[in-house]
């Protein structure tokens, strides 16, 4: 099992990213949450298999099509992820 926060910086708000992260991570069957943060970035936890949650990693790097990601800061952490992924408003 792992754990990583991130932070993911860019034109990756307004872009669908936060869905389109949360559909990724269920579809790798992880667990944790997204949202944007005040300064126009989107934050992450995801926790599950070490392997998906490179798989996830990975993928934050491209986004979904109309993002631009400069920069994906990630850090393990033992933060409880929950029972599922979800979008936090």
């Amino acid at each position: 099992m792992k754990t990583l926060h991130l932070l993911i910086k860019g034109k990756v708000q307004g872009v669908f990213y936060r869905v389109s992260a949360r559909d990724k991570a269920v579809e790798l069957g992880l667990k944790g949450w997204v949202k944007n943060t005040a300064d126009g970035n989107v934050e992450a936890l995801v926790s599950g298999n070490e392997e998906k949650v490179d798989q996830f990693v990975s993928w934050c790097w491209e986004g979904p099509s109309r993002a631009s990601v400069a920069a994906v800061e990630t850090k393990e952490t033992e933060d409880e992820a929950g029972e599922e992924f979800k979008i936090i408003r």
